[in-house]
């Protein structure tokens, strides 16, 4: 498939340090197109460093949408991105640039593509509730309740597993999988980098040691002060809340980093077995020897 035959949005997807980034540039250049991110962390405004957000340069070469959107102090989810980002495609659309959707949570896009499901809303009592009982806990109730809901959702994060029980005490149901229907005008080609485990890891973990490099310490204090523990969102950003951990005095900055390269690996892991089982993605192959360039072609390659 050409690329001026491309008429269909694209998302780029895949793990940390895949090269998706570079990769979404690349194809927004050839097709004309615009970047949006798909990134729950990078909607913060200094959140830069841990996040390996755009540069100023990149930005500049091509226009990208939903980063800094709002303080680090300020709430944001899923609901507020598919509101955010329909602005942008019907923007993008509008002056005949190609949207290309392009970052790590694939929750976000997912719920842009098909729609949130129709859950009722949290209640601050039984949230404060869930909140002060164990993560165990949590996990054992919800593996009784909801099996499939168990398997489904990603155990090591708190605010997700809440929800799914937050979910199932207020109806008394499962959690209904988010499997709605994809309407035409929100199809999207998905492609993704795919990486040798083994060369994948050594990258996130250069990634790692040029954050801490570039200032990410001095970044975190900055955000510290304009409150950035009290929005429990940022702080599970990885990166941060080790560092934050870290200036606590709960550990030494070695310690920190060797930590923060374990995080990334982990969640680096549950992302490929969510693009996997979640959505519909045309891999292409990456290895040391291959550049962005060649990926670019190998996605207009494909049929």
């Amino acid at each position: 498939m050409s690329f001026a035959s491309h008429t269909l949005p694209i998302y780029v997807c895949g793990c940390t340090a895949s090269g998706k980034s570079a990769l979404a540039l690349e194809l927004a250049q050839r097709l004309g197109g615009e970047i949006i991110s798909v990134d729950s962390m990078q909607v913060y405004r200094g959140l830069d460093i841990g996040t390996a957000k755009a540069s100023r340069a990149e930005q500049a070469l091509v226009p990208h949408h939903l980063i800094d959107v709002v303080d680090v102090g300020e709430p944001f989810d899923a609901a507020r991105f598919v509101t955010l980002a329909d602005t942008a495609v019907k923007d993008i659309r509008q002056r005949g640039k190609v949207p290309i959707f392009c970052g790590g949570t694939g929750f976000y896009f997912q719920a842009w593509q098909g729609g949130l499901s129709a859950a009722p809303k949290a209640s601050a009592e039984l949230r404060a509730e869930l909140e002060a009982t164990p993560l165990e806990a949590l996990l054992v109730e919800l593996q009784s309740k909801d099996p499939q809901s168990y398997e489904r959702v990603d155990r090591s994060n708190p605010r997700r597993v809440i929800r799914a029980l937050e979910i199932i005490r207020m109806t008394g149901q499962p959690v209904a999988p988010a499997t709605p229907p994809i309407s035409e005008e929100r199809k999207t080609r998905i492609v993704g980098l795919e990486w040798d485990a083994e060369v994948l890891r050594a990258r996130m973990d250069q990634r790692v040691d040029a954050m801490f490099a570039q200032g990410l310490v001095a970044e975190t204090k900055d955000l510290l002060a304009q409150g950035l523990e009290a929005n429990r969102t940022a702080m599970q950003a990885i990166g941060y809340r080790q560092v934050v951990e870290h200036l606590r005095g709960e550990r030494d900055l070695a310690e920190t980093i060797a930590l923060v390269k374990l995080k990334t690996w982990q969640f680096a892991r549950r992302q490929r077995t969510w693009f996997r089982n979640q959505l519909q993605v045309e891999w292409v192959t990456a290895n040391e020897a291959s550049t962005v360039s060649g990926w670019a072609d190998a996605v207009a390659s494909m049929r």
